[in-house]
């Protein structure tokens, strides 16, 4: 069963690839027939210099300007065939560029539309690896094997029409070979394959171990951990040694070895069956130098073909790793330019979900924002938090219930038409490569750099920003690292008020700044907040004395839910955590300032 499975998912593999060179066919076909036209002037070589020792220098029976008008033929026939193989080669390769940056396109457009529960569980090495290292690995077919098989078919075909003209006995001898040659080229593919497919997966694995080891390499060096590190990456890197080894082995004794050791033999042959009569002047000697040239020319094209099975293969296993993620289900991206701005009415009803079958992490989730209030969701990790807002940005959809915002259920909107007017302010800031401006704009053409200005100075931003030796031009690096925390989250936060969201989603922004940044930042949601919808899950509580509605989560239940004071006046559980971190004695019901 799994042999079939292989089998078939081989064949769709195979008709893929197939579709992608179909797109450039008039383009192959072309480089194909130059291809051809330079494989017949090289093969015409060994039949002029018959003729030249057959006729004209055989007992001196020539004459020399015959000789020297065929050599001349023989010399310009070489320089076209060399002009050809470099037309073709420069289309050929050209185009499979073309394939390949087409289909690094492709997969690259469809990442974005993946569902992130893919990301959930997908190393991201392993994700560049198939972007980047596999499709490189398809290039080579297109650009080494297809040249390469495609010559030495012409080759061969016009190699064994000139044996039958020479000596149609001894070619249907000659006959035997390919089928030879193509049982072991079976046998090669069959124990190399396995290999290959292990150091695809071992370098993607160490992709992603090096990307993961990159990212968090304060903690290892912090906690000591370089020399567990080295160890775990050696044992991959082992790994992939190991198995490079024994598909080296494969191809070292399956192709120029074994096709080396029969080629001389039935060159052997041939000069024994050949030879006596040659010398006996049975058979011209032009006819005997004909035979042998042709036939030491067979072993050429089959020794390329062999040379690059390893890249096709590799190809192969790389192309199925590529399309495996092409298969993956994926929302297709929409323009919603001309979308009405909502009004920001969000409610939450009876909403159960779970990231892993059973495992809920919400359970009957159910609440209301109206347009222009503020609404905060508390709790400690592992309540749901996050959870609710990955529904609301549509990252996952939930097993029951309904999300409307205005009274529409979300599930019958694109993605790009629900978060067209969202804001999001994330606890780690990311911060793209490329100047300050940018980063609050990101390309919307809609943005003016004044109002990347106003942005900037309404979150308080803009005397660190002007300080800069370059203003809102200062280049951005490493995501941010030249900025402090602080810094970096402003500008997030200037981003999401530059497109002025309907709904704004602060995940626990102000976690990690500073209390006098957590102060500009304050007196600028007081302003940016009128007329808008907003979420916020709340790190710090003293962030949120002044929200609408505070809702407490306790594994994935809403618990408690109210204002500051009316929580407060419960003292439950959201008394309990705002007393541990005023860390103060705070009595219930006790008016907060």
């Amino acid at each position: 069963m799994s042999s079939h499975t292989s089998s078939q998912r081989s064949q769709s593999t195979a008709r893929r690839l197939i579709g992608y060179a179909m797109v450039y066919k008039y383009r192959i076909a072309l480089a194909l027939l130059i291809l051809c036209s330079a494989v017949g002037a090289e093969l015409a070589g060994p039949f002029i210099v018959k003729t030249i020792i057959d006729n004209h220098l055989t007992g001196l029976k020539g004459n020399m300007t015959s000789v020297f008008w065929l050599l001349a033929l023989y010399v310009g026939l070489l320089l076209i065939s060399g002009l050809f193989h470099f037309l073709q080669a420069y289309i050929l390769q050209s185009t499979a560029l073309q394939i390949i940056k087409n289909m690094r396109m492709d997969l690259m457009r469809h990442i974005g539309r993946i569902p992130l529960r893919y990301f959930d569980n997908t190393p991201i090495g392993q994700i560049v690896s198939r972007i980047a290292n596999d499709t490189e690995a398809i290039r080579d077919l297109f650009m080494s094997f297809m040249a390469t098989f495609v010559v030495s078919f012409v080759q061969l075909v016009g190699i064994f029409t000139a044996l039958f003209i020479l000596d149609a006995k001894l070619a249907m001898l000659c006959l035997l070979l390919p089928p030879i040659f193509a049982v072991i080229m079976v046998i090669h593919l069959k124990y190399s394959k396995k290999y290959i497919s292990v150091m695809r997966a071992r370098l993607s694995d160490m992709n992603a171990m090096i990307n993961e080891s990159i990212s968090v390499m304060p903690i290892i060096q912090a906690f000591r951990r370089e020399k567990k590190t080295m160890e775990e990456f050696e044992v991959l890197n082992e790994d992939r040694y190991i198995n490079q080894i024994k598909q080296f082995r494969v191809f070292s004794l399956s192709s120029r070895n074994i096709v080396g050791t029969i080629g001389s033999l039935v060159t052997a042959f041939v000069i024994w069956y050949f030879g006596g009569d040659a010398l006996a002047g049975g058979i011209m000697f032009g006819v005997f130098y004909a035979f042998i040239d042709y036939l030491g020319r067979i072993f050429h094209p089959i020794i390329g073909i062999f040379d690059q099975l390893t890249n096709a293969q590799r190809a192969f296993v790389s192309a199925e790793k590529v399309f495996a993620i092409m298969d993956i289900e994926g929302a297709e991206v929409e323009e919603v330019s001309t979308l009405k701005r909502p009004q920001g009415d969000i409610r939450f009803q009876d909403i159960t979900f779970a990231y892993k079958e059973g495992d809920n992490v919400l359970k009957n989730i159910s609440f209301e924002v109206r347009k222009g209030e503020t609404i905060a969701l508390v709790g400690h990790t592992g309540s749901g938090k996050s959870s609710i807002m990955n529904l609301l940005l549509g990252f996952y959809e939930p097993n029951n219930g309904s999300i409307t915002i205005d009274g529409r259920d979300i599930k019958t909107m694109s993605k790009q038409e629900l978060r067209q007017h969202m804001g999001i302010v994330l606890q780690d800031p990311y911060l793209f490569a490329g100047d300050i401006s940018f980063n609050v704009s990101l390309y919307n053409k809609e943005i003016t750099e004044e109002r990347v200005k106003k942005a900037l100075q309404e979150v308080g931003a803009s005397s660190f920003v002007e300080a800069l030796p370059k203003g809102y031009k200062e280049e951005v690096v490493e995501r941010g690292s030249t900025l402090s925390a602080g810094q970096r989250q402003l500008i997030s936060f200037a981003r999401a008020l530059a497109f002025d969201p309907a709904i704004l989603i602060l995940d626990e922004a102000t976690a990690s700044i500073d209390s006098e940044t957590e102060g500009l930042i304050q007196r600028a949601l007081q302003v940016v907040s009128e007329g808008r919808t907003t979420l916020v899950i709340a790190h710090r509580l003293s962030t949120i004395r002044d929200a609408d509605q505070i809702l407490v989560l306790h594994k994935g239940e809403i618990v408690e839910r109210g204002n500051h004071d009316a929580l407060m006046a419960i003292g439950g559980r959201y008394f309990k955590m705002y007393q541990l971190q005023k860390g103060e004695g705070v009595t219930p019901g006790a008016a907060q300032k």
